[in-house]
Parts: structure tokens; C-alpha cells; sequence
């Protein structure tokens, strides 16, 4: 089943200091658990199911385009990054669990890898700021981002992210 995805398996190595000789297949469900789990979490179900939706059909336009270019897109690099890093050394095959090693590499300790991880949800963090900043602003122009169902998953921590609104008696 095809899933679709607001980044390429490319734009990874492109904005990230990953290699670019790495297998996309590694990658590719990292990329989807962020995809799922981070983005959904500040875009909500129906605004991340609409764009979803809009990709597949090839008719991703306007706002919408602008904000998966110049947020999700950005976001969603990073939250993969993150995700991916703690298991780019491990292999998981028929014959068990086995880290991978080179002739003219050394492998490294536990906190350079989590030092890693934790730079790149820094990262991540920061465009996820920029776009609840943006949404803030311009939720107005995607319908879908405050209508979520019951069982949807409703925008996280967007309303105080906002600011108090006072109104004059």
C-alpha cells in the first residue's frame, strides 16, 4: 500500500548530514512514525488527512502547498532524523541483531548518538515553533486544523503556544 508522504526519501540526505548512500528502506518508516506521530500531533488528523489526501490526488495547492513547503516539509526532515539516528547502526535480519562495523571506522559511544538525536529535535523543534507561530496567525486559512472529530487527533499544545486574547467589556 502506497502511504503518501510530505517529504522525499531524498530530502533527507539533501537538508541533513546524512549520507546520501544510504538505503531509502532504512529511512522510509522512520519517515512515516514522524510523519504519524510528530506532524500529526501539531497539525491535527484532518488538516495532516487533507493534505495527505491532496498529495496523492496531485492537487496540493495554494496555502496548502506553501505550508508543507515552508513548514511540515522542515519539521518533518528533522523529526526523521531523530527517530532514525539511534537505529542507523543496527541491522535487524533472520539471524537477530547485529551492529554493523567497517574496516576504517570506529563506531560510537551512546551519547555522541544521542547528542546527535538531541540536535536534530532542536532542530526539528525550532521549525515546529516557527509553524505554531504561523498558525496562530493564519489558522483562518486552513478550516481543517481546528474541526477534528471525537476521535481525531486534535492540534497539541497550539492553544497556549497563541497567547492570551483579552477582550475590552
Amino acid at each position: 500500500m502506497s502511504y503518501p508522504l510530505l517529504i522525499t526519501t531524498e530530502d533527507i540526505p539533501r537538508f541533513t548530514a546524512l549520507n546520501g548512500n544510504v538505503d531509502v528502506d532504512k529511512i522510509l518508516p522512520f519517515l512515516l512514525v514522524s510523519q504519524d506521530i510528530q506532524i500529526q500531533n501539531y497539525t491535527g488528523t484532518n488538516l495532516l488527512d487533507k493534505i495527505l489526501a491532496d498529495i496523492a490526488g496531485g492537487t496540493l495547492a495554494g496555502n496548502y502547498l506553501d505550508l508543507v513547503n515552508n513548514h511540515l516539509k522542515k519539521m518533518l526532515i528533522h523529526f526523521a532524523m531523530a527517530e532514525y539516528l539511534p537505529f542507523a547502526a543496527y541491522n535487524i535480519a533472520n539471524s537477530g541483531v547485529y551492529k554493523k562495523s567497517s574496516e576504517n571506522s570506529e563506531t560510537v559511544e551512546k551519547n555522541e548518538v544521542d547528542y546527535l538525536v538531541e540536535k536534530e529535535r532542536q532542530i526539528a523543534q525550532h521549525y515546529t515553533d516557527r509553524f505554531i507561530a504561523y498558525m496562530c496567525k493564519n489558522s483562518s486559512l486552513f478550516p481543517e486544523y481546528n474541526n477534528n472529530d471525537s476521535d481525531d487527533m486534535d492540534p497539541s499544545d497550539n492553544a497556549f503556544s497563541c497567547g492570551w486574547v483579552l477582550d475590552k467589556y
